[in-house]
């Protein structure tokens, strides 16, 4: 029996691992003794699976830790029987047998010593994968409940997807410590996404705003040169301005609306956490007028939260069903300006309400001049399941649906808001 991972995740390798000790492979080749020792950590299990290589010290221990997790009986969840960690790796039933077993028992602090194992002997990328891997195996959602562990464990949007989920049975005594988490994770995303994102939609704002027939004080001189260059009459020494570009009075308000409609059932957790954080950003620039909604059966509208991504994240309420069409229904009602209005739907398309008139919501808004984006997910990952009939009558519609990174977002936006041609990703686009 290997240590391997669910087949739609490989999970870390012997390559992700630095033990104390052991430095990482550089460009020279690598010894037939430490190709077998990395064979060894791959196949796990008693008398070395062949390779007649034993593992000591370190080495033995990160095994455990992958023992734990991956072993023949890591799937068999958190109360299972099997080998906790910390114990030598080895079957604990059938003497004998050759089988192994694995497991992180019941026990709050063997999960938390598990957790510590696993950020010494691998990379924080690889520490998310093996703890996502942890709570969807072997069933350790509930233990995610408890302060202490959640002081153990890596955060990142997956775990924040985990305890949206959880917020309600949460206790008293760990919300505080889950806001914490949160908070981080939400404070790491906004560094790392705001500045971009703002740059890049001020641009496409002044860029909307500039109109062709300006009055002579709204004259934009530098454009309007740059513009006409080639109309330049040498004999006169003087451009000719064919083609005026300035700013609308309008430009100094609010230039466009922008309503983010996001699907919250369980599957689009990550999406969720993006959006919040996405929407608190575009809220916070001036020139836009951001709405955010949240939906599944019902619809919420958060917009008044916006102001703190964290207090938005905690009014959602992860997993059931899913009705795009009340959802646009209500949006629909907001949409003052169309012809200044961005609507984006981030959802699986996963409909449980009336697809005709879904369909038809979206047509009506598009007639009356709203920019309308579908993305299938708002997230780091490939692109998602979803539905793909829906997805392609959305295409027809001119609505076309694709997966979109955080990375790739203020681009999106950006060629919205100048109503472009969107920058669909290569292989996204699903018609």
């Amino acid at each position: 029996m290997t240590h391997g991972a669910p087949h739609d995740d490989p999970g870390p390798t012997p390559d992700d691992a630095h033990p104390p000790g052991h430095q990482p492979p550089g460009d020279h080749p690598q010894s037939d003794q430490e190709r077998l020792r990395r064979w060894r950590l791959v196949l796990g299990g008693q008398g070395a699976d062949g390779t007649g290589c034993s593992l000591s010290g370190a080495d033995a221990a990160m095994d455990r830790t992958l023992e734990a997790l991956y072993g023949s009986g890591g799937g068999d969840g958190a109360g299972g029987s099997g080998t906790a960690v910390g114990r030598s790796g080895g079957s604990q039933s059938g003497a004998g047998s050759g089988a192994r077993s694995g497991g992180l028992g019941g026990s709050a602090p063997q999960v938390a010593r598990w957790l510590g194992d696993i950020r010494t002997y691998f990379p924080t990328s690889v520490v998310q994968v093996m703890q996502r891997d942890a709570i969807d195996r072997l069933g350790l959602s509930a233990l995610l409940l408890e302060p202490e562990m959640l002081e153990a464990v890596e955060a990142d949007v997956h775990l924040v997807g985990t305890l949206l989920s959880l917020n309600k049975a949460m206790p008293e005594t760990t919300k505080n410590t889950a806001r914490a988490v949160v908070r981080k994770v939400v404070e790491d995303l906004e560094k790392r996404l705001a500045t971009r994102t703002r740059a890049t939609l001020t641009g496409a704002l002044d860029r909307s705003a500039r109109i062709s027939r300006p009055r002579h004080r709204d004259i934009d001189w530098d454009r309007t040169i740059r513009a006409n260059l080639k109309n330049y009459l040498p004999d006169h020494r003087t451009v000719v301005p064919e083609r005026l570009i300035g700013y609308g009075r309008a430009a100094r308000g609010v230039k466009k609306d922008v309503v983010l409609c996001v699907d919250q059932s369980g599957s689009m957790a990550a999406s969720v956490v993006y959006a919040s954080v996405f929407g608190a950003v575009l809220a916070s620039m001036r020139s836009l007028a951001t709405r955010l909604v949240v939906f599944d059966t019902s619809v919420v509208d958060l917009t008044e939260e916006l102001d703190d991504p964290v207090d938005v994240l905690f009014g959602t309420q992860l997993g059931g069903g899913t009705d795009i069409n009340r959802a646009l229904a209500y949006c629909q009602s907001q949409i003052t300006r169309p012809a200044d209005t961005v609507v984006v739907l981030i959802s699986d398309l996963y409909e449980g309400g009336i697809r005709e008139e879904m369909l038809g919501r979206v047509a009506a808004m598009k007639a009356s001049g709203v920019q309308f984006v579908t993305l299938l997910a708002l997230s780091d990952e490939g692109a998602p399941s979803y539905d793909r009939e829906h997805a392609a009558a959305l295409t027809a519609l001119g609505a076309p649906a694709f997966a979109c990174t955080p990375d790739l977002f203020p681009e999106v936006m950006a060629a919205a808001i100048e109503r472009r041609q969107l920058p669909i990703p290569d292989m996204a686009m699903h018609q």
